[in-house]
């Protein structure tokens, strides 16, 4: 089994050699990247690539390791023991699975994403150290130790907020998803707006790509921005012509896509304002 770009993910050549060295490692995929960049879906088409189902655990920052393993819920227990119910006579009636569980007792290979890391607190992936590594843990309500029966496939995505323990990275293979170039963009809007024309995608990309360039941006627009702003564009029936920007206002047509804040669109009607006065 290899991982390659799919019909729906255009992945880069050093994605995909990641992707297929944590594979043959049995390691951890840890990928960082700037939002928008496609991490999370990066572990749906690996999945769909190698034909394996997919369990997804998105971290929050009140998720604790714990909850991956299970969780034991001892106030309905204590609720079923005061109603007399027979189930409060076996505690496994009162255990949830967690992802991580689920994945360990799949009857078969899986993917297994842990999405966004680094939204938990700093002890989060400390917290996980061996289990992913010996990919076992104890349940100590029953007594049973739980053992992966087929290695899942780890993919584990950051967005770089906080950094992560040295112990934790140890056991990982890492890959940083670079913000694409223009040509690779080129072949990941072919995928999402087939038959586009050339000269609007050529202009858009061209004002994209400048935009990000810009001094000053607080929120650089990401690639699931422009395929958004790309699919208004196409809506509108624009052309590359309505696309140029002229001194009275510096803003991209439908800029809402791109600019995700007032201070970025200030600075943009502050250049418009300058142009204007010289």
């Amino acid at each position: 089994m290899a991982f390659s770009s799919t019909e729906s993910y255009v992945a880069a050549d050093d994605l995909a050699i990641a992707v297929n060295a944590a594979v043959a490692l049995e390691r951890p995929l840890l990928v960082k990247g700037e939002p928008g960049t496609g991490k999370t879906e990066l572990a749906r088409q690996v999945a769909q690539s190698l034909g394996l189902p997919l369990i997804e655990w998105h971290i929050k920052s009140t998720t604790r390791a714990q909850q991956g393993l299970y969780e034991y819920d001892a106030v309905s227990r204590l609720r079923d023991s005061q109603l007399g119910d027979e189930r409060v006579h076996d505690i496994a009636n009162y255990i949830k699975r967690g992802k991580l569980w689920q994945a360990f007792a799949a009857p078969g290979k899986v993917v297994l994403l842990i999405d966004e890391i680094d939204k938990a607190d700093i002890e989060f992936p400390n917290d996980l150290l061996q289990e992913l590594d010996r990919m076992e843990f104890h349940v100590y309500e029953t007594g049973e130790t739980v053992r992966a029966t087929h290695r899942p496939v780890v993919i584990i995505t950051s967005n770089n907020e906080k950094d992560l323990p040295d112990a934790f990275l140890r056991r990982c293979f890492f890959h940083y998803i670079r913000f694409p170039d223009i040509e690779t963009m080129k072949r990941i809007v072919e995928v999402h707006h087939p038959g586009i024309k050339s000269d609007l995608l050529h202009g858009a990309l061209t004002q994209f790509y400048e935009i990000r360039e810009m001094d000053g941006l607080k929120k650089r627009p990401s690639t699931s921005e422009v395929l958004d702003w790309l699919k208004l564009l196409l809506a509108e029936d624009l052309s590359a012509e309505d696309l140029r920007r002229d001194g009275r206002s510096a803003l991209p047509r439908l800029h809402g896509a791109l600019l995700k804040n007032e201070q970025d669109v200030q600075l943009f009607e502050r250049l418009a304002f300058m142009a204007r006065r010289g």
